[in-house]
């Protein structure tokens, strides 16, 4: 084997110091600068300051990039810390071909989060996230990361359901020595000086409320109210008024004093604490190490929204803003929301490792706690120029006005064990091994909608406002989600010598057990009356939510509490377990000096049963409807397959390789797509259900790689892909007037290609200190949907849906030549792509390049402090999306400065 491929530790840590000129450079200046009086000791410090900026971390990852026997990129802790990305899903956005989609989710090669998927330290764990079974990245803080690898093509220990490409997120070892570290920071969004806030309610469904969902069987009509609780006429009243007191008294229950202010909002800040440790212990000669951190972060935003439903006589030429009452007057649309959305952010996380170390034996233990909650309140009004209603502020004088009250918290809770055995007396035989288990919840225990009808004189001014006897006037949501999951693995290698070559030899195992449980609650205040009941007539006070529901409202306007629960057999609850088995055997030989041969096959039983539910099943009939065997059946998929993978690489004497690739893998749809229950996508605003019965889609995977690896640490790779996709799940929409509604369906065929480029590249020769880095994507697709399937599609073949035809990302960098000071100027880019489908002759939804260009510095005044300084969104761009070339959607982004100060003893 190649001694390329065996550096030690020391060695490698030599070879980094020292691999880019203009590092051996700078090293060598400051030992000339270096004065009597500060003698060895600064000198050193210097060196090692120097030795770990960017392009020594860079030179470390890629010379294990250089190791793996498929194609993987790797981001160790000091690039992350080095661009000023504060979780894992900011900071993958700088790998080749990768995208960030509302934050949280990373595109592979431009496609879509189905065909990525993520692990912690190599295992599966749950995603808190409501509609997504791949965990929301952005709940990972780079505080705990050591590194991010990223592999693009399959290897047989790596699960089979494989898209783009797999993320193992790497958390921090244990230190080896003691060490303190505090970081303190503040920060602002130019969005988010002034905001609303309402007083929240964390209680969830009143208890009374939960007594009366079971006592009257879901039904809060007076009718059945009276016939459950056997009332009759008396002194106290008649038994329908009996039973609006019963229903006044549970409405009377729900969170009302809502109070919402216009205010001042606080600046974003972070705080961020570890401490660590590692003594020997004499009893075996061992040595035990721990970690201990923890960080919190709080952050506001303001963004002002419009959405917009298409109307089918839409041009080109309809509209170019949708911030015009002129362009509202002219039926593009069917209907326009205008908002304002603030947002608060809360995250707190920990984690706790603590290890044992003996020879070449260890074990560690590792607990994770991450919280994340998003409060927000949005208001704002929606016209219907070309709707069936004909509401419009300079049209019938009338608008929907809209509020909206929602806050999330979402957990991860991960319990860790692993380990790793090298038994030098046994052949060299290695043993890893790891057991997780971890639970996922998400809790949304106010989500509030409120409905009114605004009165507009001619000239657009206020009038008053009324609330009609339409149903979903107001809105109470309740949700819970969780997920278990129990993930254990392990793998065994054996280094041989076989006919003069370099062998290792590989087999493992790998099981996951899955169980989630859904379950919403919705209530609506109907006005029974079916009156237009004018709630407000004072033009300079505009009717605000707290003083809508109060109790004499309740009473005089004959709102009447309703369980919105679906009846049978519809439903908006859902269980559902998966389960995975999975064995593998591999092989990786060096043939000779310059030829590299890996591969093996996995086998994998994938074993998945989801349920629509609810949660009115009180009558063996209900229990029938919904637990049939035809039902169950719908929902069952097993499937079981053999997954080839095949990898060459030819190591030439002159600094490079030649990769290629083979592999055949499977896609397979998300819990949440295969249950038909409806929710609202956070990312598309659009109203999902998914379909049971939906297939996995079988792919299989060409890749070609080269890569140029020069002496001072720059480094060239051009790599090629292709993709050809049996059955993809696409999505599929309907349009009413007022909303989308979005499905899924099996494709016929499916294909995706490109080519991608990287480079890390030193300017010294410009400038001491300058090197840029940085990739660029280019791909396309194409998806082929059965007509029959497409419902009126307008594009039964397609470009994939979330596909981009182009990522790019770079990146200057600057490190001073005495160490104290480095910076990056960082762009990123993505290509338009379909967010949704077209249908009725409308075409696709396509969201619009955003240009990211952030600003990173940081000054370094002694060895053991560091001040960073970041911008983000330099340009101010904002988020669109538009559809037969008129906007229907955008999105305020603002701009964010921070401040942040960290000491390490």
């Amino acid at each position: 084997m190649s001694t390329n491929y065996k550096l030690k530790p020391l060695a490698l840590a030599v070879s980094i110091a020292l691999l880019a000129s203009g590092q051996a450079y700078a090293q060598q200046q400051e030992s000339e600068q270096a004065t009597t009086e500060t003698a060895a000791d600064t000198a050193i410090e210097e060196v090692v300051t120097t030795g770990t900026r960017l392009q020594g971390s860079a030179a470390a990852v890629v010379d294990e990039r250089k190791n793996q026997a498929f194609v993987a990129d790797i981001l160790g802790a000091e690039q992350l810390s080095r661009t000023g990305d504060s979780d894992a899903a900011s900071a993958l956005r700088r790998v080749t071909g990768l995208t960030l989609v509302d934050g949280k989710y990373v595109y592979v090669r431009g496609l879509g989060e189905r065909y990525s998927s993520a692990r912690l330290n190599g295992a599966s764990i749950p995603s808190p996230d409501l509609t997504r079974n791949v965990i929301p990245l952005d709940i990972i803080p780079s505080t705990i990361i050591e590194s991010l690898a990223v592999q693009k093509v399959f290897s047989p220990t790596m699960p089979a359901a494989f898209g783009g490409g797999n993320i193992d997120i790497r958390t921090k070892s244990l230190p080896s020595d003691f060490q303190v570290n505090l970081e303190v920071g503040i920060g602002h969004n130019t969005n988010a000086s002034d905001g609303y806030t309402y007083n929240r309610n964390e209680a969830g469904v009143p208890q009374n409320i939960r007594e009366a969902i079971v006592k009257y069987r879901g039904d809060f009509s007076l009718r059945n109210i009276v016939s459950r609780d056997g009332l009759v006429s008396n002194e106290t009243g008649s038994a329908s008024d009996q039973a609006r007191a019963i229903n006044a008294g549970l409405a009377e229950s729900l969170p009302r004093d809502i109070a919402l202010q216009d205010d001042s909002l606080d600046p974003n800040y972070s705080i961020k604490a570890s401490i660590g440790n590692s003594f020997d212990e004499e009893y075996f000669g061992g040595s035990i190490g721990f970690l201990l951190a923890g960080a919190y972060d709080t952050k506001w935003d303001v963004s002002e929204r419009t959405n917009a439903v298409l109307s089918e006589n839409a041009t080109d030429g309809c509209a170019t803003t949708l911030n015009s009452a002129e362009e509202v007057s002219n039926s593009c649309y069917n209907t326009l929301s205008e908002t304002t959305l603030t947002t608060e952010t809360e995250r707190l996380n920990g984690v706790f490792s603590v290890g044992y170390e003996l020879d070449t034996h260890s074990v560690s233990y590792t607990k994770l706690y991450l919280t994340d909650s998003e409060d927000e309140s949005e208001f704002g009004i929606m016209q219907s120029p070309n709707g069936s209603n004909l509401k419009t502020i300079f049209g019938s004088g009338i608008a929907n006005r809209e509020h909206e009250f929602k806050y999330e918290e979402r957990t991860l809770d991960i319990d860790q064990i692993r380990g790793q055995h090298t038994f030098l007396d046994y052949w060299g035989i290695g043993f890893d091994w790891q057991y997780t288990e971890s639970e996922a919840q998400t809790d949304i225990p106010t989500d509030i909608s409120y409905r009114f009808d605004d009165l507009y004189g001619s000239q657009g001014e206020y009038l008053a406002t009324v609330v009609t006897g339409d149903d979903n006037r107001a809105v109470y949501q309740y949700v819970d989600m969780q997920d278990n999951v129990k993930s254990y693995s392990g793998n065994f290698s054996l280094p041989t010598n076989f006919a003069g070559m370099d062998v290792e030899l590989k087999a493992g195992y790998d099981f996951t057990d899955k169980a989630r449980y859904y379950t919403t609650d919705r209530f609506a205040m109907d006005n029974g009356s079916g009156l237009r009941v004018t709630v407000n007539e004072d033009a300079n006070d505009v009717l605000g939510v707290t003083d809508y529901l109060t109790d004499e409202r309740i009473a005089e306007n004959n709102f009447l509490l309703s369980y919105r629960e679906p009846t049978s057999p519809d439903a908006d609850d859902y269980m559902a377990v998966q389960k995975i088995d999975a064995f593998y055997g591999s092989f990786d030989a060096f043939l000779t000096n310059n030829w590299r041969l890996a591969g093996g096959v996995r086998w994998e039983e994938f074993k998945q049963v989801s349920l629509a539910t609810s949660s009115l099943i009180f009558t063996r009939e209900d229990l029938e409807t919904f637990y049939s065997v035809n039902r169950i059946l719908n929902g069952t998929t097993v499937e079981d397959d053999f997954y080839p993978a095949l990898s060459l690489t030819y190591i030439s004497d002159d600094n490079y390789q030649l990769r290629f690739g083979f592999s055949e893998t499977v896609v397979r749809s998300d819990i949440r797509e295969t249950v038909p229950v409806a929710y609202y996508d956070p990312i598309t605003d659009i109203r999902t259900i998914g379909r049971a019965g939906l297939e996995s889609s079988p792919m299989t995977n060409l890749d070609a790689r080269f890569e140029y690896f020069a002496d001072n640490g720059d480094n060239y790779t051009i790599s090629a892909f292709y993709k050809d996709i049996e059955k993809p799940i696409e999505s599929v929409l309907s349009v009413g007037d007022e909303e989308y509604t979005l499905n899924y369906v099996n494709g016929i065929s499916a294909e995706v290609y490109g080519v991608e480029f990287e480079w890390l590249h030193d300017l010294a020769y410009l400038a001491d200190g300058f090197f840029t880095a940085g990739n660029l994507t280019l791909s396309d697709s194409e998806a082929v949907i059965d007509p029959a399937l497409a419902g009126n599609l307008t594009n039964p073949t397609k470009r994939m849906t979330g596909h981009s035809k182009y990522v790019a990302n770079f990146q200057l960098g600057y490190d001073s030549v005495n160490g104290n000071h480095s910076s990056s100027l960082v762009y990123n880019v993505f290509g338009e792509r379909i967010l949704a489908a077209g249908i009725g002759g409308r075409g696709d939804a396509y969201e619009q390049p955003f240009h990211s260009l952030d600003l990173v510095y940081n000054y370094y005044p002694d060895f053991n402090s560091k001040i960073s300084f970041k911008v983000q969104n330099l340009l101010g761009e904002d988020q669109e999306v538009t559809q037969s070339d008129v906007i229907v959607q955008t999105r305020e982004v603002g701009q964010v400065f921070s401040l942040s100060y960290s000491y390490e003893f």
